[in-house]
């Protein structure tokens, strides 16, 4: 962190001077370098997608490509990566929010998909739809993101802002993660459970974005700016059914660099930074050194686990067709018919 510190102080002093008339005076940069930055929040902003991770010893999948790091990359800020795949609003509270102090300059954070159990929504909706509950499932989620998700989120600010008085604050929303077809073929959403799910995804970016306007925080909704890009379109931001899992489901580097990064650099700083090759290069070299970062708070860290979505397996379908009676081996006929039973595990 300190080498970058110094490589920036320098390209700065290279070009600080400007002349007016006869009086050379110092040029004012657009940004402070090495200002404190925290990234705090759950699996989207931890950039748990992107399939290239730092060594900081937790499963929180804390990755370079995040739109955390290359902000921090291109701005040369002085980052502190705390976000954790898995975490829910309490886990940012007992474990990350502690990285704030009054000289925290910027705080970006993402959080309450988890809360909502979104990853075992997601597990439900993939089932064929005679065994799923995908519509009671999303409605028990839509009936906690209105009933309990805001008192949460407003205590969670709260904190934030008494910890960060001076912060500029940027609350994240989520992506509508579907297009209204499934081309995975170990899944099994129909259109109206993807429409559901899109919905869903908009009912809690609203309360994201209440919340966040009560404390004087800035919400960024990303919706429109992944609209084309959602999973099976022709350019994925987002990843469908992945190997390993905890991929799926999850923007990709190219949710990061061309999603996330311009709307919340640019609502964040000013300014809206791009990946550029300089810039991915800068957050690579900074692994190292925030993995070691990282480090020091991996005990508690270990204790937050990352929410994976279940895919349906062959197995799990026999089960749930004896206790609905359905003809499972006339249904795994037509699958195998269909050229999904190769993609569905035992």
């Amino acid at each position: 962190m300190k080498q970058r510190l110094f490589r920036v102080l320098a390209a700065l002093a290279a070009t600080s001077l400007v002349t007016v008339g006869l009086v050379t005076t110092p040029a004012l940069p657009s940004y402070a370098a090495g200002e404190s930055y925290v990234a705090l929040g759950d699996s989207y902003s931890s950039g748990t997608g992107t399939r290239t991770y730092i060594n900081d010893g937790t499963e929180c999948l804390r990755s370079t490509y995040a739109y955390a790091s290359l902000t921090a990359a291109a701005k040369g800020y002085s980052l502190n990566f705390r976000a954790c795949s898995g975490a829910v609003v309490a886990d940012v509270t007992s474990t990350q929010i502690s990285a704030l102090g009054t000289g925290t300059r910027y705080v970006t954070i993402s959080v309450g998909g988890n809360d909502a159990g979104f990853a075992d929504v997601l597990t439900e909706c993939a089932l064929p739809a005679w065994a799923s509950d995908c519509a009671g499932t999303v409605a028990a989620a839509r009936s906690f993101i209105s009933g309990t998700l805001p008192g949460r989120l407003n205590t969670l600010y709260a904190s934030i802002r008494t910890r960060a008085p001076s912060a500029k604050v940027v609350v994240v929303g989520y992506p509508k993660i579907f297009m209204g077809e499934d081309c995975n073929l170990a899944t099994f959403f129909s259109p109206e459970d993807e429409t559901a799910l899109n919905n869903a995804v908009v009912h809690i970016n609203s309360v994201l974005s209440t919340a966040a306007s009560a404390r004087g925080f800035t919400f960024v909704n990303p919706v429109s700016r992944f609209t084309g890009h959602a999973v099976c379109d022709s350019t994925e931001w987002i990843n469908g059914f992945s190997n390993p899992v905890q991929e799926s489901y999850h923007p990709n580097r190219l949710g990061h660099a061309n999603g996330y990064l311009p709307l919340v650099s640019g609502v964040l700083t000013g300014a809206s930074v791009a990946a550029t090759a300089a810039v991915l290069a800068e957050a690579e070299a900074d692994a190292a050194q925030q993995a070691k970062l990282q480090q020091k708070y991996a005990a508690a860290d270990r204790k937050i686990k990352p929410k994976l979505f279940q895919p349906p397996t062959k197995a799990r379908l026999e089960e749930l067709a004896k206790e609905r009676g359905v003809d499972f081996d006339t249904w795994w006929a037509g699958v195998q018919r269909s050229g999904r039973a190769t993609a569905l595990t035992q």
